[in-house]
């Protein structure tokens, strides 16, 4: 499911991908690339593992390589760039060159001439993915690097904590091994206690954290793993709706209903009835509202909260 570990796929062999969106909201997910998130407008709440951060117009927001973090921006309106990018474009010793500050403001950039180096650098991707002339992986790689390093002169290095880097590592990499085991297992029956004793926690601390870093409970984001894959087979096979239900661990056909219309909006007849229903795409995650839509050919993980 990529919506959550998220493996892009880009357009060439370059891995820098560049997008802009207005009034959006992203799922939790993360992947190994660094990840841009420039607020042209606007306000949007972002997360990043478990710390929230209400960003402004003008605001970056950082997440470095398997970084888990979404944003619900439900109710607010926003124009926002992302940029993500392979982290050896940095360079081989990119693990030392990891931004310690996941929010940087626009007073600080603005405060440190980072505007304009950022600007063109956006420009620069634009331009150079759009014609791909001769060297154009080179002038976005010069143009990305100048900004970054620009950026990491005017940052502080933290107090290095060995311990205390250790704990987080071990901390994402336990809950990236966990949503990777729930991928491949849903269909089985995976209560909250054994997914929280996997990692080591009690269950009532699990659940918390849990809820702190995805966004969502533990069985929302079970459910919607089930569900997306039952889109999947209502797409492409001809199995009766119950023996579906029954593949992607639903007891009865009731709870199936239920689940299917909370997370996409429709019944799973209603959805095999829909004129999209070839293309349409899972995630619809905690729909507000019938508008609310999966960004198409794009992200996997963005959802656009107008048409």
């Amino acid at each position: 499911m990529k919506a959550f570990h998220e493996v892009r796929s880009y357009r060439s062999n370059y891995s820098l991908w560049h997008s802009t969106y207005q009034d959006i909201s992203f799922l939790a997910h993360w992947h190994n690339e660094i990840e841009l998130i420039l607020l042209r407008t606007g306000s949007s709440s972002i997360s990043v593992n478990d710390r929230t951060f209400e960003a402004q117009q003008g605001d970056l927001i950082i997440c470095n390589s398997g970084d888990i973090h979404y944003s619900d921006a439900a109710n607010q309106q926003n124009t926002i760039d992302f940029i993500v990018f392979d982290p050896a474009l940095l360079g081989q010793n990119y693990p030392s060159l990891l931004c310690p500050q996941h929010l940087i403001p626009g007073g600080f950039l603005q405060e440190h001439r980072l505007i304009a180096p950022l600007d063109h650098l956006i420009e620069t991707i634009d331009a150079e993915l759009d014609e791909k002339q001769l060297y154009y992986q080179e002038i976005i790689t010069a143009a990305l690097r100048e900004f970054w390093f620009r950026l990491r002169r005017c940052i502080p290095d933290e107090p290095s904590d060995v311990h205390l880097q250790g704990q987080r590592s071990e901390f994402l990499y336990a809950f990236h091994q966990l949503l990777g085991f729930l991928e491949e297992h849903f269909s089985e029956d995976i209560p909250l206690e054994t997914a929280a004793s996997m990692i080591g926690y009690s269950t009532g601390y699990f659940s918390k954290t849990f809820k702190r870093l995805i966004g969502i409970n533990y069985i929302t984001y079970l459910n919607m793993l089930r569900i997306e894959h039952a889109v999947s087979c209502l797409q492409s096979s001809s199995d009766k709706i119950i023996d579906i239900a029954l593949q992607c661990g639903f007891h009865n056909i009731r709870t199936f209903n239920r689940t299917f219309r909370e997370i996409t909006g429709y019944s799973p007849t209603e959805f095999l009835q829909h004129s999209s229903a070839d293309s349409f795409s899972l995630t619809y995650y905690q729909r507000r509202s019938s508008e609310q839509k999966l960004a198409q050919d794009d992200s996997p993980t963005i959802i656009n909260n107008q048409c």
